[in-house]
């Protein structure tokens, strides 16, 4: 396996539920930290919305590994962002026998 070039600065973002006052509550994104990731772009497709069209594309995120359970190492429902972009986690895996790198499964989703 060659190794990723890990050269892009994204921020790991987890969903937390924060009380809206009248008894319910919205979602907030808290950053959970910085990884360095190589990103890679995979296919893409249209699809309709109300109102307008959406393109999403589907990206090979890959970081470097860290334990089950680390705050460092991305889950599914999680997203990453670079900036205004953001990249919703779809699912994670070993990259490598060894452990060393996770591959995460992301979807960027943009208004046409």
């Amino acid at each position: 396996m060659t190794p990723p070039i890990l050269s892009r600065p994204l921020t790991l973002e987890a969903a937390v539920r924060v009380s809206d006052g009248a008894g319910g509550y919205t979602t907030a994104w808290e950053a959970q930290g910085q990884l360095w990731a190589e990103v890679v772009a995979g296919t893409g497709r249209d699809v309709a919305a109300v109102g307008t069209a959406l393109s999403r594309v589907i990206y090979k995120i890959t970081v470097r590994a860290a334990p089950v359970g680390a705050p460092s190492r991305p889950r599914a429902e999680q997203r990453f962002r670079d900036g205004t972009r953001l990249f919703k986690v779809i699912s994670v895996t070993e990259a490598d026998a060894g452990g060393r790198f996770l591959v995460c499964q992301a979807e960027e989703e943009t208004a046409a």
